[in-house]
């Protein structure tokens, strides 16, 4: 089973896309620990927004779901980013 979340980001405090990219560094890279496949897919030329795609495989759904769920906390844990929209595919 593979598992794939799309996620739609604001970033409210950031005035540049230095200050964008230090942000999303920080996202990636602790996403990666939880060993998912993840990349910035759409509004790289953005201050504010981002789209954050998030892959994962597993032999079931219910695997897969709880990898992406607990990436999906994760994001919206932050205070310094909000998840405003995650739209999840199954395949």
């Amino acid at each position: 089973m593979i598992g794939y979340v799309e996620c739609e980001c604001i970033i409210y405090d950031a005035q540049s896309l230095k200050e964008k990219r230090s942000v999303l560094q920080s996202v990636i890279s602790r996403l990666k620990h939880y060993n998912l496949a993840v990349s910035e897919l759409d509004s790289q030329d953005l201050w504010q927004h981002t789209v954050i795609g998030i892959v994962t495989t597993a032999s079931s759904k219910t695997a897969c779901e709880r990898e992406l769920q607990r990436a999906v906390s994760l994001i919206d844990s932050r205070p310094d980013i909000e998840l405003t929209r995650a739209t999840y595919e199954w395949l």
